[in-house]
C-alpha cells in the first residue's frame, strides 16, 4: 500500500509539472483526489486493514492529498498569471487614438417641417386630430360632397381595399368625424399619411402627407380664411411674405381657391426657384360646403366655416430647397444628415 501511495504522489506531481492549461489541472484534480479518484479508492481498501494499521496508512493518504493539493493550486496561480498577461498582451488599449463617436440620429425633414406647422396652428389656438388612414368610402368621399359618380372616385386615383373601404386620399375624413361629435365651435388641423394611385417621380408618390385645417363657427367669412392664411405664411416663409388667392373650383367648399405665397428666394422678383414668376403655389382652400356642414349635422344658416389643405411633402421641399421628392424616401444618409 505504501509503494502504490508514493507511485500515485510521483505520478500526479509529474502531471501537474507537465500541465499548460487550468482544464487540465481540473481533469488531475478530479482523477486523484475526486469521489472516484486514487486516494479515495486507497481509502476505501482501509477496510482489509487492521485496527493497528489503518490510522497510520490513513495519515499518509492525508499527507499524500495536502502534497497534491498545494502543488495544484501552486502551478493554478502560476498558469492563471501566465493567461493573465497574454490577454493583457492582446488586448492592449493606445490611448493615442481617437474617441470613437456616438452617431445620434435627428428629425427627417418631414418631421421638421410637420412640427413647425404645427407650432403656428397651435399657437392660433387650433388643436391637432388624428384619424385612421384605411377609411370609410363614406367619409373620405360621400360626406365630403364627392358623389358615387365623381372622376375623384375613379379606381386610377384611389386604393380600393373592397367597395365600401379605402386607403384615404386625403386627411379630410378626419375633419367630416370632427363635426359629427357636434361639440362646436371647431379650430383644427389634422395631418397624416394619405395615398394616391400615382406613379413615383419628382413630385409624386403613391404614399404622402397632408396637413388640412378646419374652422368652424358662428359668423367665419372669407376674410377670416384669408388673415389665417396670411400669417401662417409670414411665420412659415418669413414676415415679408405676401399671399395671392386665385379662384379653383373644390366639391367641399364653396368658394374655392387655391393659394399663392411670394417667392422666399427672391422675394417676389422671379428666380429658378419660382420659375420666374415671383410667387410659388402651396395650398388650397375655401368656405366650408353647406352640404357638407348639414350631412355632419350642422346647420348651415347657424354656422360656417372653412377648410384649406397643404401637403407636407411640398412645404419641405420649398422650406429646404430641394428638387425631387424621392429624396425623402431614400434614407441617404449623406442626403439626411444635412438637416
Amino acid at each position: 500500500m505504501e509503494n502504490r501511495l508514493k507511485q500515485i504522489r510521483e505520478e500526479a506531481m509529474k502531471q501537474i509539472e507537465a500541465s499548460d492549461a487550468l482544464d487540465k489541472l481540473n481533469d488531475i484534480r478530479v482523477a486523484y483526489l475526486g469521489k472516484k479518484g486514487e486516494l479515495t479508492s486507497l481509502l476505501k481498501s482501509m477496510k482489509d486493514m487492521s485496527a493497528e494499521e489503518r490510522p497510520k496508512f490513513g495519515q499518509m493518504v492525508n499527507d499524500v492529498r495536502q502534497v497534491i493539493e498545494e502543488q495544484l493550486e501552486a502551478t493554478k496561480t502560476k498558469l492563471a498569471a501566465a493567461v493573465r498577461e497574454e490577454q493583457l498582451k492582446a488586448e492592449v488599449i493606445d490611448v493615442t487614438l481617437p474617441a470613437k463617436k456616438n452617431n445620434v440620429g435627428h428629425r427627417h425633414p418631414n418631421t421638421i417641417a410637420l412640427e413647425e406647422v404645427e407650432r403656428i396652428f397651435v399657437g392660433m389656438g387650433y388643436e391637432v386630430v388624428e384619424g385612421p388612414e384605411v377609411e370609410l368610402d363614406y367619409y373620405n368621399f360621400e360626406a365630403l360632397n364627392i358623389p358615387a359618380n365623381h372622376p375623384a372616385k375613379d379606381e386610377q386615383d384611389t386604393f380600393y381595399v373592397n367597395d365600401k373601404i379605402v386607403l384615404r386620399t386625403q386627411t379630410s375624413p378626419v375633419q367630416v368625424r370632427t363635426m359629427e361629435k357636434g361639440k362646436l365651435p371647431i379650430r383644427m388641423i389634422a395631418p397624416g399619411r394619405v395615398f394616391r394611385s400615382d406613379e413615383v417621380d419628382a413630385t409624386h408618390s403613391p404614399s404622402f402627407h397632408q396637413i388640412e385645417g378646419l374652422v368652424i363657427d358662428k359668423n367665419i367669412t372669407f376674410a377670416d380664411l384669408k388673415g389665417t392664411l396670411a400669417e401662417f405664411a409670414k411665420e412659415l416663409f418669413g414676415p415679408q411674405t405676401k399671399v395671392k388667392f386665385r379662384p379653383h373650383h373644390f366639391p367641399f367648399t364653396e368658394p374655392s381657391a387655391e393659394v399663392d405665397v411670394t417667392c422666399f428666394k427672391c422675394g417676389g422678383k422671379g428666380c429658378r426657384m419660382c420659375k420666374g414668376s415671383g410667387w410659388i403655389e402651396i395650398l388650397g382652400c375655401g368656405m366650408v360646403h353647406p352640404r357638407v356642414l348639414e350631412m355632419s349635422g350642422i346647420d348651415p344658416e347657424e354656422y360656417s366655416g372653412f377648410a384649406f389643405g397643404v401637403g407636407l411633402e411640398r412645404i419641405a421641399l420649398l422650406k429646404y430647397e430641394i428638387d425631387d421628392m424621392r429624396l425623402l424616401y431614400e434614407n441617404d444618409i449623406r442626403f439626411l444628415k444635412q438637416f
